[in-house]
């Protein structure tokens, strides 16, 4: 981790080491999330090297007091860091710190003196179902080879009629498809067992006859125009001409299809508990949110049509 390269001593790098191997393959975090975490560690302790005056040492860490991570919290919010991000900052630092505890390097209740960042409830911003349809159908439009307009129908149908992230349906190999289902890997490596509905399998499968490229079992399903792993960069700059070109607002992102996917399966009377596995949320109260979502739409359309509000 680079952001510690000058800030810490041996003892703590090598603890550092220690901690992302564990929370990849014990606690099995998604790259993403690792990555995030090392990023918030690393610029604790460089924010601590600074603000003690030398390196980081374990001494520096038995000798923390809340005072000195409020300190840290407070610059991370001048530097215009919002809640979410800070609330993260502090679960990676906890994250660190209970590691350093089970390993009998250090003993501080400093943190617990710490109280998470409020944040603002954020509600998905689903798109119609007629913005989900042409979103899709427009592919075509954006694109001259017919492989990659394929490949890019396929990716949105699988995040919209299927509930995918962008990152679950650009790991998809061949393998993983069956007559009638995904196997989709999510986060925390977690395995679920997606249904494909006739129009994504279509999408899927036209795919498959055109692409130029020998897709093995094993690999990645996308492929970039040279043959590599599809980055999802490539499918949000696709979904900004989409945007353009269709007149949809800012918040339609490839994620928003997700979004969409579950707020219109709720709003057709689809049961909650079925919804939280087809996203694989962990949570049900991760699911819930959905709810309100839905009941926001039914409150706009009441205000609306309605001849007395």
């Amino acid at each position: 981790m680079n952001d510690t390269a000058f800030a810490t001593d041996a003892a703590i790098k090598s603890h550092i080491a220690n901690w992302q191997r564990e929370l990849g393959s014990v606690k099995r975090l998604s790259q993403n999330t690792l990555e995030a975490y090392s990023r918030d560690l690393g610029q604790f302790l460089n924010f601590l090297s600074a603000h003690c005056g030398g390196t980081v040492t374990i001494d520096t860490l038995n000798a923390l007091r809340g005072a000195d991570i409020r300190a840290f919290m407070a610059v991370r919010r001048q530097q215009s860091l919002g809640s979410r991000s800070l609330a993260r900052a502090l679960s990676a630092l906890k994250s660190f710190f209970n590691h350093l505890e089970r390993e009998g390097a250090v003993s501080t209740e400093a943190l617990n003196t710490i109280r998470t960042p409020k944040m603002a409830r954020s509600l998905p911003k689903a798109l119609t179902v007629a913005e989900a349809k042409n979103t899709i159908s427009t592919t075509a439009e954006m694109e001259e080879r017919p492989w990659v307009a394929a490949r890019d129908m396929a990716v949105l149908a699988l995040c919209y009629g299927a509930g995918l992230r962008i990152a679950e349906a650009l790991a998809i190999t061949r393998s993983d498809l069956e007559d009638n289902s995904l196997r989709v890997t999510g986060k925390g490596g977690k395995v679920r067992l997606v249904p494909l509905i006739d129009s994504v399998r279509r999408s899927v499968k036209t795919y498959l006859e055109l692409c130029p490229f020998k897709l093995w079992p094993d690999d990645p399903l996308f492929r970039g125009v040279r043959g590599g792993v599809l980055s999802p960069r490539l499918v949000q700059m696709r979904v900004v001409q989409l945007r353009a070109a269709l007149g949809l607002p800012p918040s339609a992102t490839p994620h928003a299809l997700r979004h969409s996917f579950a707020t219109h399966l709720l709003g057709r009377g689809g049961d909650l508990r079925a919804i939280q596995e087809l996203l694989g949320h962990a949570s049900l109260s991760t699911t819930q949110i959905y709810t309100a979502v839905d009941t926001d739409r039914l409150l706009e359309s009441y205000r609306l049509a309605h001849p007395r509000a």
